[in-house]
């Protein structure tokens, strides 16, 4: 018997990180379902459409020099908006603005959880 490995490229991490969205001017507080180092799926109370242009600040609990949880922001694009069937929406966001030293901070922190 197999177990589901993760084929990605950049793999996916099942966890609960909290997530800011700045659109438009408007700005949503969230938690991701799941993170990679290139994109966040996450719930939110408001409809986003697809190719929507959002500001991404996340926060990982590893620690910087100053003993603080370690932030990434960059910039995202919404691809997939659907309807959740307990209210709100599940949004999948891919990072299309990240410099490489915060893509590697989520990756670090992705794969202290992966086999």
């Amino acid at each position: 018997m197999k177990t589901a490995k993760e084929r990605r490229l950049h793999p996916r991490l099942e966890h609960k990180l909290p997530l800011n969205l700045a659109v438009n001017g408007y700005d949503f507080s969230t938690s991701t379902h799941n993170i990679s180092s290139v994109g966040a799926y996450c719930h939110l109370d408001k409809y986003m459409p697809p190719f929507t242009k959002i500001s991404v600040k996340l926060s990982l609990p590893t620690r910087d020099k100053a003993g603080k949880n370690t932030i990434v922001e960059c910039k995202g694009v919404v691809v997939r908006s659907e309807d959740e069937a307990r209210g709100g929406f599940n949004l999948a966001i891919f990072f299309n603005d990240i410099r490489e030293e915060q893509k590697k901070k989520i990756a670090q922190y992705v794969s202290q959880f992966l086999p």
